[in-house]
């Protein structure tokens, strides 16, 4: 079984991706739901957090949940999808590391015209999570192991992360 983590900011598309995945027939999780995930307090974080709605909170990945999903048997890919601060001790477990991006104007209208999630919708989060993805984005580009850009349309998308994730890994010398 592979394993393919697809990771990113907030409104670059990883549900609906993830989602578009799903309906087409391959194993494809959305972590960032509360099956997955949960509000936890960051230790000495003071107003920190992703969401100014929560002050010291941090949305994190429920490990036992997470490491569950990954230890299962799964016939041929397993796509995960998420971002927390917490899945760096998941990543030698996924085969490939997909970075999905869009620029802060792409992201801001997602996040404002969601329907599938709460979060930004509020101007002080979308503020806030644009301001994130400042200081993350990076992070995440470096233990990518691929960058897909989502301004192309849906299927676009999901035909260049399925190119990827079906590519052996390491590619060969």
């Amino acid at each position: 079984m592979r394993r393919i983590l697809l990771t990113g900011m907030a409104g670059v598309g990883k549900s609906t991706v993830t989602g578009e995945l799903a309906a087409r027939g391959y194993h494809a999780v959305d972590a960032d739901t509360e099956e997955y995930s949960e509000w936890a307090p960051i230790a000495g974080a003071g107003d920190a957090g992703p969401s100014p709605a929560r002050p010291g909170m941090d949305w994190v990945w429920r490990e036992d949940r997470v490491q569950a999903l990954l230890a299962a048997e799964v016939a041929g890919t397993l796509f995960v999808s998420g971002c927390a601060e917490n899945m760096r001790r998941f990543l030698p477990q996924f085969d490939r590391v997909i970075l999905l991006s869009a620029p802060p104007e792409v992201m801001a209208v997602r996040l404002r015209e969601r329907t599938t999630n709460a979060y930004g919708k509020d101007p002080a989060e979308a503020a806030r999570a644009l301001e994130l993805a400042e200081s993350v984005e990076p992070l995440l580009r470096r233990i990518a192991t691929d960058e897909i850009d989502t301004r192309a349309p849906l299927d676009e998308v999901v035909a260049r992360v399925l190119r990827v994730a079906l590519t052996p890994w390491p590619p060969p010398h």
